[in-house]
């Protein structure tokens, strides 16, 4: 597996964040829908990274700089055929790795309360993620789970 920093240009990072957009329209009530289309994604305060398995985009992940210590993780997604073979694992390590290389002291997503989340929220518990209030600028959502982890400090 490789990950690259991907500048989403490509038609095939615009078809799967597409996907990933349509798959949230299914499951998720409209203003409960939290992911970022491409020109989101592409604004100065995200980063952006794509996971390949040979020639394969095999699954994505941003991250938002919320302020100089506090990173926000969004659009991670794997693909359909790679789901159970760690594409989330890596992607998820790598990027907690960058937030610690970036000094941040905290990481905190939103991710879905309904059962199609269920997976990635087992898989945040699993790296020391836990449950918190709304922040920047979301608000209580019966829909919505927030969570956090304190990141260690580094010289």
């Amino acid at each position: 597996m490789k990950i690259i920093e991907d500048d989403l240009q490509s038609k095939e990072i615009q078809q799967f964040l597409s996907a990933h957009m349509d798959d949230m329209k299914r499951v998720s009530p409209p203003e409960s829908i939290h992911a970022l289309d491409i020109t989101e994604l592409l604004k100065d305060d995200m980063s952006f990274w794509s996971l390949w398995f040979e020639n394969q985009l095999a699954g994505c992940i941003a991250l938002k700089e919320l302020d100089s210590k506090h990173g926000e993780i969004k659009s991670m997604r794997t693909a359909r055929c790679f789901r159970k073979k760690g594409v989330a694992t890596e992607l998820l390590t790598f990027l907690i790795e960058e937030a610690k290389a970036r000094r941040y002291s905290l990481l905190s997503l939103e991710t879905g309360a309904m059962d199609y989340f269920k997976p990635a929220r087992l898989l945040y518990r699993k790296f020391g993620f836990a449950n918190c209030q709304p922040f920047a600028n979301y608000k209580l959502d019966p829909h919505s789970v927030f969570m956090n982890k304190k990141l260690d400090k580094y010289e």
